[in-house]
């Protein structure tokens, strides 16, 4: 994965694979008990739940404009 501070330069495959990631995380927060520790090399290492759910409703707005591009 790349650096969420170039996410506007992502093509529709990246951010396809980060809409998973971040749909799998916010249901990992949901469940019950504490979700497991992401790798430091996993770009949403450190995120936390609300954080998670703000960068998905951007992700999805990103692939809408391409899809419209």
């Amino acid at each position: 994965m790349k650096d969420l501070n170039d996410i506007e330069n992502w093509n529709e495959k990246q951010l396809r694979s980060l809409r998973c990631n971040l749909n799998n995380r916010i249901k990992a927060f949901e469940g019950f008990g504490k979700p497991k520790e992401l790798q430091k090399s996993h770009v949403l290492f450190g995120l936390g739940e609300q954080e998670c759910k703000d960068l998905l409703t951007k992700v999805k707005r990103l692939e809408k404009q391409l899809k419209h591009a």
